[in-house]
């Protein structure tokens, strides 16, 4: 069944931090009118890294995770920076926190955090042949790196410090591309 979208009678913004604020008047197509709240970042967007050593290890970085006041373990991620391509950037925040470049870079998909209220969205984007390589970033602290069998994916996510959703999908959308890329 193919609904149409609801007609936006009028949008109210306001600052949010990083974010606006925007209230949606809406009706839908049965008449009824109700006030939605979402969320436009500010920004580029980001990148979240799936950096390959190779086809069966991934590379992790633990690093502090303020919200949650623990380190935790998962991808690469970060800020695309104004002019920059998702890919550039992926490089970049590979180099940064990691210490790797990568000769081969391939954006997979667009991932969504919450689209019931956010508009922000996170590019993935596979690492591929990689050698060391470090830039300077804006981590107070040199992040741990560890490398990862993509077959044990089911312990890294049974850990307690491995609870950021992106990663996780990210990881699962990177091992499934790798089993069908060839096919």
């Amino acid at each position: 069944m193919t609904q149409r979208l609801p007609t936006i009678h009028g949008i109210t913004e306001h600052d949010a931090g990083p974010y606006r604020m925007e209230r949606l008047d809406l009706e839908f197509g049965n008449g009824e009118r109700r006030r939605y709240e979402r969320l436009h970042s500010r920004g580029h967007g980001a990148v979240i890294v799936v950096p390959l050593l190779d086809d069966d290890t991934v590379l992790l970085v633990r690093e502090y995770a303020a919200g949650m006041h623990r380190y935790e373990l998962g991808l690469v991620k970060g800020h695309i920076d104004a002019g920059e391509t998702p890919l550039q950037a992926a490089d970049r925040e590979l180099q940064e926190e990691a210490g790797y470049g990568a000769r081969m870079l391939e954006e997979l998909r667009s991932i969504s955090l919450a689209p019931a209220y956010m508009s922000h969205q996170t590019h993935l984007v596979v690492a591929r042949d990689l050698y060391p390589q470090r830039l300077p970033g804006d981590e107070p602290e040199e992040l741990e790196v560890v490398p990862w069998k993509l077959a044990d994916l089911h312990t890294l996510v049974q850990r307690e410090d491995c609870s950021e959703g992106r990663s996780i999908a990210a990881l699962f959308i990177t091992r499934e591309w790798l089993r069908h890329a060839d096919k």
